[in-house]
């Protein structure tokens, strides 16, 4: 049997489990269960249910829930020995001046961000003191409402693009965001980055690659990764920032579109389980 908790995905048992942890009757469901599915934006509660209940769970999200936020993100890709930018996290600015005495972490220019956000909102780009300063003062506000946690990394040259990379089980779906304003920080199309699918097919196959070893080593199997190449080296090898589990979908053609790659993968995945 297979009980699905996505609401695009129809299985042999139905269930929604929408702004809440699951409870009891989740629980014999999963137990009842050969294989379960989840969606992208479940709790951490759900996942450990079914993780703990049912062999067979989809998507993977061991790596997101015990690699959490940005700063698990860069402990995750050390253990693993992926390519990413020298990073330094903090838990807290009081983590900061300890280790820091509450001077810039890293010579000018370098990326901060907030261990949490999307979309770009969380991530500045620090060029000067006086931006650091005012990153500080940003932070405090931060903690004083209790969100702590930032990590600050090396400024990587990147011609103002990012490769995004989907991952949906075997499937992977690549490509660039450019930003066409010189003067504005950030890739997001947010932030207005422009799509581009075709340039560089040789660097995008490259951070496939690169995105499918990480996948191997890790389980992820429904994610989108963000990686730069620096155009100053001679061959520029993928460099990965940063992978986003619940990722916008305009770049994969819409909502409708990513559900029409989504459900056939789905079913890939539990055709692979070969369940009697």
């Amino acid at each position: 049997m297979i009980l699905s908790f996505h609401p695009v995905f129809e299985a042999d048992t139905n269930m929604i489990v929408a702004g809440r942890d699951p409870g009891g009757t989740e629980l014999d469901a999963i137990r009842a269960a050969d294989a379960v599915i989840l969606p992208q934006g479940c709790r951490a509660a759900l996942y450990k249910m079914a993780a703990e209940n049912c062999p067979h769970v989809f998507p993977d999200y061991k790596a997101r829930f015990k690699y959490p936020g940005k700063i698990g993100q860069a402990d995750l890709f050390m253990k693993i020995n992926a390519p990413f930018p020298h990073t330094l996290t903090y838990r807290s600015l009081a983590d900061l001046y300890r280790k820091n005495n509450g001077s810039a972490p890293l010579p000018f220019p370098f990326v901060f961000k907030f261990d949490w956000g999307g979309e770009g909102h969380t991530v500045f780009f620090i060029q000067t003191r006086q931006d650091f300063l005012q990153t500080i003062e940003l932070t405090e506000n931060c903690e004083s409402i209790g969100r702590f946690g930032f990590l600050v990394q090396e400024y990587v040259p990147h011609r103002n693009r990012t490769l995004r990379v989907v991952v949906i089980h075997r499937k992977l779906i690549s490509y660039w965001r450019v930003q066409p304003e010189a003067r504005t920080f950030g890739t997001s199309l947010a932030s207005g980055a422009r799509i581009d699918r075709r340039s560089d097919p040789n660097l995008q196959a490259s951070a496939q690659k690169a995105v499918r070893q990480v996948c191997d080593q890790t389980g992820i199997n429904l994610a989108g990764f963000d990686l730069i190449f620096n155009p100053l080296d001679k061959s520029p090898l993928p460099i990965l920032l940063e992978v986003n589990y619940f990722f916008g979908r305009t770049g994969l053609g819409g909502s409708e579109n990513f559900y029409s790659l989504l459900v056939p993968q789905i079913e890939s995945w539990i055709a692979a389980l070969e369940l009697e």
